[in-house]
């Protein structure tokens, strides 16, 4: 059985470079276009081995990163850049477009959050008359929490996991394959954590080397985060996951 998941979280691929240019703290006018190409397809590649589905936008900016890196790597010639009276022909930047849409993309983008927090604040004023609550408290409950993590985050421990894991292809044969339901492997993780009364690392929850067990477990994990579950939190960047199981 295939079991495909689309992720909202992606807004396309600007916003993936966006956070890859934060995260690596690099200056967005002067990009290192082979390291960011090379972070670019290794999210790509995360995303494929989940079946995610993957939008054509995200290959079309694989393809323009592979060319602007190309052309960066091309060799210039002096005699192309001097004329007779030494004047300097400055060549266009390959960069230069993608750097254009960057920022215009991060202005709206910083546009847009500052709408939702306006729209957040004005959500929290009412005009109602007060009225009787106490019998829909949930007394003893804590109040749930953001997670501390996103998805970015999620993809880039798939990532390190995989490379833990050094996942190779298998060799051409004849084996019986064992489906694992999505719902049976939350089941087990939430069993786990609440067995273990504490939180867990994020890569001590794929305890087996197989593919399919891997891809299984993450998209369970991700899928009780969706649910609040079980809580993730991670306490510096590029620090290690760890998840919990919510409080009842």
């Amino acid at each position: 059985m295939q079991y495909n998941v689309k992720i909202d979280a992606f807004e396309g691929p600007l916003d993936l470079l966006l956070h890859l240019i934060n995260s690596l703290e690099i200056d967005i006018y002067d990009i290192p276009v082979s390291e960011i190409t090379e972070q670019y397809l290794l999210y790509i590649h995360a995303m494929k081995e989940l079946q995610l589905d993957l939008a054509s936008e995200f290959l079309v900016m694989a393809a323009t990163l592979l060319a602007i890196k190309s052309k960066m790597l091309l060799p210039k010639h002096e005699e192309e850049m001097l004329d007779e009276n030494f004047d300097i022909d400055l060549e266009e930047d390959p960069r230069e477009e993608l750097v254009e849409r960057l920022i215009e993309y991060r202005k709206y983008k910083e546009a847009a959050q500052d709408l939702k927090s306006l729209e957040e604040e004005r959500s929290l004023i009412y005009t109602k008359a007060p009225s009787d609550l106490s019998d829909y408290i949930n007394k003893g409950k804590p109040d749930i929490k953001d997670l501390d993590v996103s998805l970015y985050d999620m993809l880039g421990a798939f990532q390190k996991l995989l490379r833990r894991k050094k996942l190779q292809k298998p060799l051409a044969t004849k084996i019986t394959k064992q489906e694992i339901p999505i719902q049976t492997r939350m089941t087990e993780i939430l069993a786990e954590l609440k067995h273990l009364k504490g939180r867990r690392s994020f890569y001590d929850l794929f305890p087996y080397l197989d593919r399919g067990h891997i891809v299984v477990t993450f998209l369970a994990i991700l899928e009780l985060m969706k649910q609040k579950e079980i809580f993730v939190e991670q306490e510096q960047n590029f620090a290690d996951i760890f998840v919990s199981v919510g409080k009842e």
